[in-house]
C-alpha cells in the first residue's frame, strides 16, 4: 500500500508543480494614464480639448487556467501574480515623442480642416483629399507616412520596453482611444466599424 502512495503523492506534486502559473495582466489603466501622457505632450496647448471619461476595463489574463485547478492550487500553493505597470522614460520613446510632437504643428491644420483623421488603430489618414490644395498633397502624405511609422514604433517600443512584446496590440489599442479621447471637438476619428466620425 506505502508503494502506491509514493508514486500518487509523487504525481500529485509535479501536477501542482506543472500547473503553478504566474498570471501576468496588461494594466489597462496604467496604460491608459501613460498614452495620456504621451498624446498631451505631443498635440500641445490644443484649444478646447474635451477628454472622454475614462471607461474601466477589466484586467484579463494572459493565461487562464480551469476554475478547478484554481481552487486546487489556491488550497495547495499560494497563487503568484506579476504585477506589472507601464514605463514609457526610455531614450527610444522619448525620441519618437519629440518627432511626433514636432511633426504635430505640421499636421494641426490638416486635423482642424477635416482633411485627415484618427484611425481605428491608433494611425492617421487622409480622410478627404480635396480639402487639401494640390501643392500641398504629396507633402501631406509624407507627414502621415512619417507619423503612422512613429507610432507603430511607439506602441511597439512601449510593449518592449515593459518586457512585454505580446501586449503590442492592446497598446494600440489603447492609443487610438485615447488620441480620440484627448481630442478637440472638431477633429475626425474613425468609430470602431471604420465610419468617420466628427468629434
Amino acid at each position: 500500500m506505502k508503494l502506491i502512495r509514493i508514486p500518487v503523492a509523487l504525481a500529485l506534486v509535479l501536477f501542482v508543480a506543472a500547473c503553478v502559473t504566474i498570471n501576468v495582466y496588461f494594466p489597462a489603466e496604467a496604460a491608459e494614464k501613460a498614452a495620456d501622457r504621451i498624446i498631451q505632450d505631443v498635440y500641445g496647448d490644443v484649444p478646447d480639448v474635451q477628454t472622454d471619461p475614462v471607461e474601466p476595463q477589466s484586467r484579463r489574463p494572459m493565461q487562464q487556467t480551469p476554475p478547478v485547478a484554481i481552487t486546487l492550487l489556491n488550497w495547495l500553493v499560494t497563487p503568484a501574480h506579476a504585477k506589472a505597470d507601464i514605463s514609457v522614460n526610455t531614450p527610444a520613446i522619448q525620441q519618437l515623442k519629440a518627432s511626433m510632437e514636432k511633426r504635430h504643428r505640421k499636421l494641426a491644420p490638416y486635423y482642424t480642416s477635416g482633411a485627415i483623421g484618427m484611425t481605428r488603430n491608433g494611425e492617421l489618414e487622409m480622410r478627404d483629399q480635396k480639402l487639401v490644395p494640390m501643392q500641398e498633397r504629396n507633402s501631406l502624405k509624407s507627414l502621415l507616412s512619417k507619423e503612422n511609422q512613429d507610432r507603430s514604433a511607439l506602441y511597439k517600443e512601449i510593449a518592449k520596453a515593459n518586457g512585454h512584446p505580446e501586449w503590442e496590440a492592446e497598446i494600440r489599442n489603447t492609443f487610438a482611444k485615447r488620441w480620440v479621447g484627448n481630442a478637440p471637438s472638431g477633429w475626425w476619428y474613425q468609430n470602431k466599424q471604420g465610419a468617420w466620425k466628427q468629434k
